[in-house]
């Protein structure tokens, strides 16, 4: 959104948009800890898993978790835009994250430069490269294979690459599946989101609003009401604090308030009754 439509509210940026800077997001203890427990992981290797309901904070904690990564000296992070690909794109798309031209017709000559890469730089620094992997629920199962097989050497005595596997709950019905049981047993750090509690929610809109430059846009009230609305996950909130704000900018700034709430959510139609279905009275 323009800045300059945010002016009325003084804010830097939409608190509560999608793209919102990184430095915006709320680390809560739990993403904090298995930050932690990452780091400590890329010395090491092997897979790890972020893993929650739509909603719920996967992307963030994500996001969070590649600013961390990135910050630590001698740590390369890749980030995998197309989880849904085949083998050979797959080959594609991890030459270009990490540096190497490769010809995803000759997997066996791909694989052998790639890890003959990530072998040399834990042999300069101590540290496997990471690879992040957003709705990872979306792999194929012949293309996660890949990924297990390419990550390690030496009898698989030797991790390679630190892989972070984000998805919902088809993501571990995946990893149920016979030929993916190698991979669901090498997971070694979890984080698990689920119904994000209500005090959360609220922590994360007044987090937002203060990252945004105005802390006290929204009164105690309003934050409270829009919260006890909306279902138990994060977007739902972001969302409906969005509508809040974008009906407070069609009416040229005014206060955002819990009238305002009530005058854009009262008037919203009820689903329809199907037919034939019996009304309370």
């Amino acid at each position: 959104m323009n800045r300059k439509l945010l002016a009325p509210y003084g804010l830097k940026f939409n608190p509560f948009a999608q793209e919102i800077p990184v430095e915006a997001l709320q680390a809560t203890p739990r993403i904090e800890s298995f930050g932690l427990r990452l780091e400590r992981q890329a010395s090491e290797g092997g897979f790890a898993l972020i893993m929650g309901p739509p909603g719920s904070g996967k992307s963030s904690a994500l996001r969070l978790l590649e600013k961390r990564l990135s910050a630590l000296a001698d740590v390369t992070v890749g980030i995998l835009s197309r989880p849904q690909c085949g083998i050979a794109d797959l080959y594609r798309e991890l030459g270009h994250l990490f540096g190497v031209k490769l010809a995803p017709h000759n997997r066996w000559a791909g694989a052998k430069i790639l890890r003959d890469l990530w072998q040399a730089h834990l042999e300069s620094s101590l540290t496997r490269p990471v690879l992040l992997v957003d709705e990872a629920q979306e792999l194929q199962p012949a293309t996660l294979t890949e990924l297990r097989l390419l990550a390690s050497k030496d009898l698989d005595s030797c991790p390679l690459l630190t892989i972070v596997l984000c998805g919902d709950g088809r993501l571990l019905d995946k990893l149920k599946l016979p030929d993916l049981l190698p991979v669901a047993s090498r997971i070694r750090g979890r984080l698990l989101l689920d119904e994000v509690p209500r005090d959360e929610r609220i922590a994360c809109v007044r987090h937002a609003l203060a990252a945004a430059g105005n802390p006290k846009l929204m009164p105690p009230g309003l934050i409270a009401t829009l919260c006890d609305h909306s279902p138990g996950d994060l977007r739902s909130v972001m969302n409906t604090a969005d509508e809040i704000l974008q009906a407070g900018l069609e009416r040229d700034g005014c206060p955002l308030d819990e009238k305002l709430f009530l005058e854009i959510f009262s008037s919203t139609p009820s689903p329809k009754q199907p037919k034939g279905a019996r009304r309370d009275t």
